[in-house]
């Protein structure tokens, strides 16, 4: 069983030693996506709806570079550090992907690997 690792397009991952994504046959996992620009810097630092929106973009680059994009996203896995703001999740799945709606996990953790970060979320999508 191999699979390809996705060539990550930030310059701040490299020393955590993992693929931003891999594709295994015709399916994408995407490592978690959290609110973090390209020079590695927090976007939106206390600012849920911020971060969030950050996420959604990262994904979108993330599985771009995988041949894929959020309409063939089918499974969502979200890790938030604050449940009440788990109405703003409600918009955005809204906003980012349409029906059928993926299947989706929401859970509350108490910190996410970089002190700031509210939200991460990972996703599975086919290529095809």
């Amino acid at each position: 069983m191999s699979h390809t690792g996705i060539t990550s397009p930030y310059s701040w991952d490299s020393p955590f030693h993992y693929s931003q994504a891999t594709v295994h046959n015709g399916i994408v996992y995407v490592s978690g996506q959290a609110a973090l620009g390209a020079d590695g810097s927090i976007v939106g630092e206390n600012d849920f709806d911020a971060q969030a929106h950050q996420v959604f973009a990262n994904l979108k680059t993330v599985l771009a570079a995988a041949g894929s994009d959020l309409s063939k996203v089918f499974k969502v896995n979200i890790y938030m550090t604050d449940m009440t703001q788990f109405p703003t999740i409600i918009e955005c799945r809204e906003k980012y992907f349409s029906k059928p709606y993926p299947a989706d996990t929401t859970v509350e953790v108490t910190a996410l690997a970089i002190p700031g970060l509210l939200l991460e979320i990972d996703v599975i999508a086919s290529i095809a």
